[in-house]
């Protein structure tokens, strides 16, 4: 459930179209019938956006696959033989990365439909169903490696209630890693700055090795996302 896509509209087409090096010039949307500002404003970003229309070119669901991309690159997750949980999967781009980068033995949950990845198992559920989690591990064959989460809930327009709820969501992710992960394995998870975020950072320096804040560069500048990397699980 990433925020690079408007509510409920986070399903797409395959995409097409577009080179690697993504457009020249800024493009600019030929109406603007029945759009509110704001997704006047976002549809504009989309369009003149590199990283989308690179993610277009290559055929990633979601300009959020290069956000994954970076991070993994610093930190290996994604590798043969590794079990892998995402939360918040809808469009599928980070899934796409995993099964690109040889993770076979994936599942995923959104509460939005999502199109067929093989070999990924997914499923549209409420995570914070309780029998989400025990699904999850039922698809995935086994305890997972790594649980990376890019859910975002809708938002309500009062920046605190926001942040509240996105917060919720982390610390829901987190205990789902704590209490599922094999020792040594990471959690990954989307969070913006603030106050509370620095809760869900103790939490997990108490079951990881190593915790971390990464920014990636497909992280638009002037938003407050990151991206809260913890490795070295100590097991429960």
């Amino acid at each position: 459930m990433s925020d690079d896509k408007p509510p409920r509209k986070r399903m797409v087409r395959p995409p097409s179209g577009g080179t690697e090096s993504g457009r020249a010039t800024p493009a600019r949307l030929k109406t603007a019938w029945k759009r509110t500002p704001s997704q006047q404003a976002w549809l504009n970003r989309q369009i003149n956006d590199p990283f989308a229309a690179q993610a277009r070119a290559h055929g990633y669901r979601s300009r959020a696959a290069y956000k994954l991309t970076e991070i993994d690159d610093r930190f290996h997750f994604l590798k043969r033989g590794a079990r892998v949980i995402d939360l918040g999967l809808a469009p599928g781009g980070w899934t796409q990365v995993a099964i690109e980068r040889g993770v076979t033995d994936i599942a995923g949950v959104d509460l939005l439909p999502v199109e067929p990845l093989p070999p990924a198992h997914i499923l549209q559920m409420d995570f914070t169903d309780p029998a989400c989690g025990l699904e999850l591990i039922r698809l995935l064959g086994g305890t997972p490696d790594l649980v990376m989460s890019d859910m975002a809930p809708n938002t309500v327009g009062h920046r605190q209630t926001d942040h509240l709820r996105i917060v919720g969501l982390i610390e829901a992710a987190a205990d789902f890693a704590i209490q599922v992960l094999k020792p040594g394995g990471a959690f990954l998870a989307k969070a913006f700055q603030g106050g509370e975020t620095a809760e869900v950072i103790g939490l997990l320096k108490r079951h990881f090795a190593e915790v971390k804040t990464v920014k990636p560069k497909a992280s638009r500048s002037d938003s407050s996302e990151l991206y809260l990397v913890a490795t070295g699980f100590k097991g429960r």
